[in-house]
């Protein structure tokens, strides 16, 4: 059974950095793409950032030159590090996978792909 847990969410101050986690369990996690999405109340879900195989990456352009994407295979762990928060960051984070992976094409930044999708962290950015 394929669980996405993540953590690391929380509140923080406008400027400031938040790194979230997500834990993969369940299926051989270096064959599938992995991405982060948020959906902000009242907004639709949005991709932020998604990584591949290879660790290519591709990011949503809010989050460009702020938001770094990473992964180690070797603990089945996906990051996400969040500097220079705004309070347009504030949304439910969710952690995503999806098997085949086909890269980090342009729609690896919408939600149909995905095969699975954690329950969420929430994150707040007060101004």
């Amino acid at each position: 059974q394929v669980q996405l847990v993540e953590s690391g969410g929380g509140s923080v101050q406008a400027g400031g950095s938040l790194r979230l986690s997500c834990t993969a369990s369940g299926y051989s996690y270096s064959r599938y793409c992995m991405g982060w999405f948020r959906q902000a109340p009242g907004k639709e879900r949005e991709g932020v950032a998604a990584v591949d195989s290879t660790d290519s990456t591709r990011y949503a352009d809010s989050v460009k030159g702020r938001f770094t994407v990473s992964q180690d295979n070797a603990k089945n762990t996906l990051y996400l590090q969040m500097n220079n928060l705004k309070p347009e960051d504030t949304a439910m984070y969710y952690c995503v996978a999806r098997l085949p992976c086909l890269g980090v094409g342009y729609a690896s930044l919408f939600p149909g792909p995905y095969n699975y999708w954690g329950q969420g962290t929430l994150v707040t950015v007060s101004s």
